[in-house]
Formats: structure tokens, C-alpha cells, sequence
């Protein structure tokens, strides 16, 4: 059986009494933690082999605490380090037979203050495949394409996504939450790619430096102006629509 860690989605409130939970039932206790999760989510990690719940006569998936548990520290890993379902299934199987094995460090930091200065870029991490995306964000193949043809969400020439894409693709789930479509973001993204025509022009003359530490200072130096740009941008945005709400 997987030992999970203390403090998972299930613990102490599923099936105290040893019944069994239909699909919507561990739906609704996930998403506590995982607000993004779906039922068609939870089915492609059952196809996957990563769960596997009893079943009734009549072909009705029903789950026990243990596979509640097993979820979400599937879901866990999927947010916390972008880890693709190999590499999860392959850490359920030494938890199952009791040898656990360290997990890298968080692909998500906590949000820095960005009065601290800019965040150091992040070490070239896993690329997952399109179906670990889409369960990573619980969006289907359709949502998806529409993120692409917007050029919200790019894979690389592999076809494989990095931890950016996956990052972006999270926030359009978020959005559309909202109601706001692809379509919408289009401003977004425009506005994006002016920011980072700017940055391109103020460290263009470094990176062509004959010196190597001015060229190596192009890439601190554009660190650091995307982040006064992200703050603001936030800036901008907050006190329009403190003018237009408030």
C-alpha cells in the first residue's frame, strides 16, 4: 500500500467508517487542494495505472481512502515539481515497496517579493508530453489547441512542453475559470511580447560585446528588467481598476 505523506487531500475526513467513494465524492474532496482537478482527470490517471479503484458489478469506479490519498500525492507531485507520469509511477512503485525516494526540489517557488530584485531563472527542468499537460491543467484536447493556435502555449520542437509552458497553460485553466477565453488574452500576450522587445533592445549591445563578463551580464540584466516590467505592469493594472471599481 502507498505511504503517502501526512497532510494529503483525504485525511481524516474520507470514508472514516471503510465505505467506498464514488468518483464525484473523491472530486469534491480533492478539490480542497486541487481546485483545477476534473473527473476526466481522475480517469486518465486510472488509464494510466497510477490508481486503480474497485469497481462495481454495473462497472461503477468506487474508491478507498487509500486511493484518495494516492491521488493526490499523484497531484502533488504533478503541481509541486512537474515531474512526467514515468517518473511519478516509478516513485509509487518504491513507495510501494516501502523505499521511498527524495523528490527534487520544487519547480514552483513561493512568490518572491520582487522589491527583492529578480528572481534567478530557473535550471532547465523536465519537458512532459501533451497528455501530462492536459492532466497537469485538467483542460481537454480542444482548450488546448485553442491555447496554441493563440500562441499562448508553444511545445517545444520535440512536441514536448517545458516548465514555462507548463506554468502558462496553468494560468489560462485559471482564466477560463473566469470566463475569459484565449481570444481575451490576446492583448496579454501582445503586450508580452512588446515587454520583451524592450528588453531585447536594451541588452542586445551587451550581448554582442567582445568582452564575455559584459556579454554574461546581458542575461542578469535582462533578468532584472523583466521583473521591474511584471511589477509594473501589476502596478498599472491595480490602479486602473482601483480608478474604475473603487
Amino acid at each position: 500500500m502507498l505511504r503517502t505523506p501526512s497532510g494529503g487531500a483525504g485525511n481524516g475526513t474520507a470514508t472514516a467508517d471503510g465505505r467506498l467513494l464514488s468518483i464525484g465524492a473523491v472530486l469534491n474532496q480533492l478539490r480542497d487542494e486541487f481546485p483545477e482537478v476534473t473527473i476526466s482527470k481522475i480517469r486518465f490517471l486510472e488509464a494510466e495505472g497510477l490508481v486503480e479503484p474497485q469497481r462495481t458489478p454495473s462497472g461503477y469506479r468506487k474508491f478507498a481512502v487509500r486511493d484518495v490519498e494516492r491521488l493526490g500525492h499523484v497531484l502533488r507531485m504533478q503541481r509541486d515539481h512537474y515531474l512526467p507520469l514515468k517518473v511519478i509511477r516509478e516513485h509509487l512503485d518504491a513507495l510501494d515497496r516501502g523505499e521511498p525516494i527524495p523528490l527534487p526540489a520544487p519547480a514552483d517557488q513561493p512568490p518572491r517579493d520582487l522589491l527583492d530584485g529578480p528572481a534567478e531563472p530557473e535550471a532547465p527542468g523536465l519537458r512532459i508530453g501533451r497528455a501530462e499537460l492536459l492532466a497537469a491543467t485538467g483542460a481537454d484536447e480542444e482548450e488546448l489547441v485553442q491555447w496554441e493556435s493563440y500562441g499562448l502555449v508553444e511545445p517545444g520542437p520535440d512536441g514536448d512542453y517545458d516548465a514555462e509552458s507548463v506554468n502558462i497553460a496553468k494560468i489560462v485553466a485559471d482564466l477560463g475559470r473566469f470566463g475569459l477565453e484565449p481570444r481575451h488574452l490576446r492583448a496579454v500576450k501582445a503586450a508580452a511580447e512588446r515587454e520583451a522587445g524592450l528588453v531585447e533592445q536594451v541588452v542586445a549591445p551587451l550581448r554582442r560585446h567582445r568582452n564575455p563578463q559584459t556579454r554574461a551580464h546581458a542575461e542578469s540584466t535582462a533578468r532584472e528588467l523583466a521583473a521591474l516590467s511584471v511589477r509594473l505592469h501589476a502596478a498599472l493594472v491595480q490602479s486602473a481598476l482601483r480608478v474604475r471599481l473603487f
